[in-house]
């Protein structure tokens, strides 16, 4: 099953790590207990809207963007998953490319392969 939360937590803790900041700074600009910061960077904890502003204020990323990498990783684990479904097909194997913030996918039969979103947004690359 793929949780929403953890999801969001692996994304908000990658644009912390990128910008070299620890929780204690990011909870202390963000005006929210490092504990719980943690649980929601970990997936333990949903986090609300409210919650999520502030830590995107702290992050000084807008939550459309932080949403919009949320959406794609989204997108893939859901091809995982179905690819997973028909054991008959090839699964697919995303790949992050962190300074690019890009995402490929590879072993997926191209006609298999839909992602919805920004051109700006996706990178899809044909293997």
């Amino acid at each position: 099953m793929i949780l929403l939360r953890r999801l969001l937590g692996d994304v908000l803790r990658r644009q912390r790590q990128r910008q070299g900041r620890t929780l204690r700074e990011v909870s202390s600009s963000a005006r929210v207990s490092l504990g719980y910061l943690s649980e929601v960077e970990r997936g333990q904890k949903e986090a609300s809207s409210e919650l999520l502003s502030a830590i995107c204020d702290a992050l000084d990323v807008r939550m459309s963007e932080l949403m919009r990498e949320v959406s794609d990783e989204l997108a893939l684990a859901e091809l995982a998953q179905s690819a997973a479904a028909t054991p008959s097909e090839t699964v697919p194997t995303p790949v992050r490319r962190p300074m690019l913030g890009s995402v490929s996918v590879t072993g997926v039969p191209p006609e298999r392969v839909t992602i919805k979103a920004p051109a700006e947004a996706v990178d899809v690359v044909a293997a």
